[in-house]
């Protein structure tokens, strides 16, 4: 499950740890639910702040848990619904955002990705994908309005209507990623970044950012229906 760390006036969200029982990180209504507790105690922390999320191992995020879909059908799209909220909560998060992608980003965990303010993925390993079109699942017009707002236009075309996986310096090259390190330096340079931005952290700042994709927030308050990420 998540937990949090701190490294000065830069709060580290972890995804999941040494002993976390779901290495892929994957999102469900109890990861949901802790998740959001902890973006509450970051966001009560008072002066300059900033916040990176990252996960361990081999996985940053696979997304939607779908073995937990298998097990809860009827509430698949209260469940992506929420995720959603989740994306839209960290677009306009009122502090600057990082994500540290030292694994895999798949499905709604890339899309989690994408929604911080600055990526950091690893060179050598670990892919970014959007699988969707190769599962045979649409997605919802919240996140195909997120990844419009948040990638360029062609690239964001081709990683969502083929399916590719894409390594680091290829994600760099096409601008899927801001920056690549080695994996033993994702989460510094993800740390480093946050902490030369983290005195614009205010309100304003989330006021900046939900003005920039006013669309992209209305997608993702609707409810999601039959759909999956």
């Amino acid at each position: 499950m998540p937990y949090l760390d701190k490294d000065g006036e830069v709060s580290v969200l972890h995804f999941g740890g040494h002993e976390s029982p779901d290495p892929q990180n994957r999102f469900n209504p109890d990861w949901l639910k802790t998740a959001h507790a902890l973006l509450d105690e970051v966001e009560a922390e008072a002066g300059p702040r900033a916040l990176v999320t990252t996960g361990h191992g081999k996985y940053y995020s696979t997304g939607a848990d779908l073995s937990w879909g298998a097990q809860n059908p009827g509430q698949i799209d209260w469940c992506l619904s929420e995720i959603q909220a989740l994306l839209a909560r960290l677009l306009a998060f009122p502090m600057p955002t990082v994500a540290a992608m030292q694994g895999h980003a798949f499905g709604a965990g890339a899309f989690l990705a994408i929604a911080h303010d600055h990526t950091v993925m690893r060179a050598d390993r670990g892919y970014l994908c959007f699988p969707g079109i190769t599962l045979g699942a649409a997605y919802a017009p919240g996140v195909l309005a997120l990844t419009a707002a948040r990638l360029p236009a062609r690239a964001g075309h081709e990683a969502l209507t083929t399916g590719r996986r894409y390594g680091g310096e290829e994600a760099l090259r096409l601008g899927l990623v801001d920056e690549v390190a080695e994996e033993a330096d994702v989460l510094t340079a993800a740390v480093e970044w946050a902490r030369f931005n983290a005195n614009t952290r205010s309100e304003v700042l989330g006021d900046i950012k939900r003005g920039l994709h006013p669309e992209v927030f209305e997608a993702l308050k609707r409810p999601v229906s039959g759909y999956n990420q």
